[in-house]
């Protein structure tokens, strides 16, 4: 009898879902300018989201193998 992967493909569906989630909650705050207004903008916005794209491009580069993780 073949091997199933169910509870494999459950998880990684589970996974999918919740990523999904979190891009479209990112698209939306990204949408409001992240909650800043032009006149709040500062260095420390500055720097938050700085911190946001350098995540951000360490996932970016390891789903698609480049930077760092280029092939």
């Amino acid at each position: 009898m073949p091997k199933t992967n169910d509870a494999a493909l459950d998880a990684f569906i589970a996974a999918k879902t919740e990523i999904d989630a979190m891009l479209a909650r990112l698209v939306a705050h990204s949408a409001d300018h992240f909650g800043y207004s032009p006149e709040e903008v500062n260095w420390g916005s500055v720097g938050t989201l700085e911190h946001y794209r350098a995540r951000l491009r360490e996932i970016t580069d390891m789903a698609f193998r480049e930077g760092e993780h280029a092939a």
